[in-house]
């Protein structure tokens, strides 16, 4: 397969808190250049149309536009106290065909890598290199004017894509249907809710025709079934021999759709390739200060004279702290605590609280016999509490620790003093992507049996 994007030493420099140039001096010497018909010298983007004819298409092939180029200068300088990099030596190459993911932490530099390969705007060093017309989606009714109908505003991004109003007018009954949206296709958008929004600007996208869709995080305005019937959209796409860049926080649809997952993490690639080990080692990571919380001044850790909590954590896989787990894997929440007084017979539970404040569970230290009432002499204990595998839904849950000496009598009480989130990996879901019910979502045996022949 031909390689469609090539991105060379991406560089994206910022200036925080600032408009134009930032000074007088550059903002003049930006005036000059555009007067005597120079490139501007702070954001230059030199585009070479290439003139050689593109290669005579067979039946069954995609058509594929000139490439384009754009060479960016000077090259990356040193940060100013104002400054900030939201790229940092970005390199990758995408074949014809190819669906590639792109995930990683909120600020990683994944809308800015987008803005930048659809042309919204320029790097600061690196060269991008694309061969065919891009399609982008990158917020929810790009390109949409609130006044305009919606039948109109296909009209409008269809021409910004560069079809012709014949090419547009083929595809409109489809767009329409795909979008649910033909009771209001002759209502003007700014009455549109958000869902209707994004279901529209996605049909336009995907129904277009484009060499290379791109598509950022809006497929999460969308219900459950739509963000199905998009999902499967851009596989169609990519069967065609059609390009897909997609990035989302929608761990089953990267797991089940790309091809190719590349992480962001501070503005560079950290990791590239096959789904299921990126998707694994982006879940695994992740160490937070949310998830452990520790007293290094004994004087000062929660308790009193008979025991005091020294350390609370969650542990994942391999047994490190971690603030993000796949559903797959047990969650274990460690309690460390320290015997002050010989004889002091003690008991730990945790409580489990979701996002929305739900009660999940508490679980007491009774199940440890060993342990559970018994008198201890002094020293430093740890118990731990395992949650385990395919259990918890997808959510982010706050952990309550409880100290009390058998009477009882309560030693210390830490609410929701760290927290932890598990992602779904997809490894249970087959096709479905749509949101899953329940706090609970245990990994229940189901058996079938056939009970007679049908007649």
């Amino acid at each position: 397969m031909s390689i469609v994007i090539q991105a060379d030493s991406l560089w994206k420099k910022y200036r925080l808190g600032v408009l134009g140039t930032g000074t007088l001096r550059h903002d003049l010497n930006r005036w000059l250049h555009q007067v005597m018909g120079k490139p501007d010298p702070y954001a230059m983007v030199v585009e070479q149309q290439k003139t050689e004819k593109p290669k005579q298409a067979s039946p069954g092939d995609v058509s594929v536009s000139p490439s384009q180029h754009f060479s960016i200068s000077p090259p990356p300088s040193p940060l100013r106290d104002d400054e900030m990099w939201a790229l940092r030596d970005v390199s990758f190459e995408v074949k014809q065909g190819e669906i590639l993911g792109i995930i990683g932490s909120n600020g990683a530099g994944k809308s800015t890598l987008l803005k930048i390969l659809s042309r919204v705007t320029a790097p600061t060093h690196g060269e991008v290199r694309v061969k065919g017309r891009i399609a982008s989606l990158l917020e929810v009714g790009t390109g949409f004017h609130p006044e305009l109908t919606g039948k109109e505003n296909v009209f409008l991004n269809g021409a910004i894509l560069g079809m012709t109003k014949a090419e547009v007018r083929r595809k409109l009954d489809e767009i329409v249907a795909f979008a649910g949206v033909d009771q209001y296709i002759d209502t003007p958008v700014k009455r549109y809710s958000s869902g209707m929004y994004v279901r529209l600007a996605f049909a336009v996208a995907a129904h277009l025709d484009p060499e290379i869709l791109i598509v950022d995080e809006v497929l999460a305005v969308g219900d459950a079934s739509f963000q199905k019937k998009c999902l499967g959209k851009l596989g169609e796409v990519s069967r065609a021999g059609r390009t897909v860049l997609f990035v989302s926080h929608n761990m089953p649809a990267m797991q089940n759709l790309t091809h190719r997952v590349a992480w962001l993490e501070g503005g560079s690639v950290k990791q590239d390739g096959l789904p299921a080990a990126v998707i694994s080692s982006y879940l695994q990571t992740g160490l937070d200060e949310r998830s452990e919380m520790a007293w290094d001044d004994l004087e000062k850790a929660p308790g009193d004279g008979k025991a005091r909590i020294q350390c609370v954590r969650v542990l994942g896989p391999s047994d490190l702290a971690c603030s993000t787990l796949p559903i797959d894997a047990a969650a274990t929440v460690e309690v460390s605590y320290r015997v002050l007084t010989p004889g002091t017979k003690l008991n730990i539970s945790i409580s489990l609280f979701s996002s929305s404040e739900v009660y999940v569970l508490s679980s007491p230290s009774m199940t440890d016999r060993d342990w559970f009432q018994k008198p201890h002499p002094e020293g430093l204990y740890t118990s731990r509490c395992t949650i385990p595998a395919h259990f918890l839904n997808q959510d982010r849950y706050y952990v309550t620790v409880l100290l009390v000496e058998v009477g009882p009598r309560i030693i210390a009480q830490l609410e929701k003093v760290i927290s932890f989130e598990t992602a779904d990996t997809g490894t249970t879901r087959g096709e479905y992507f749509g949101g899953w019910g329940g706090v609970v979502r245990p990994l229940l045996q189901w058996q079938t049996r056939r009970q007679s022949i049908a007649p």
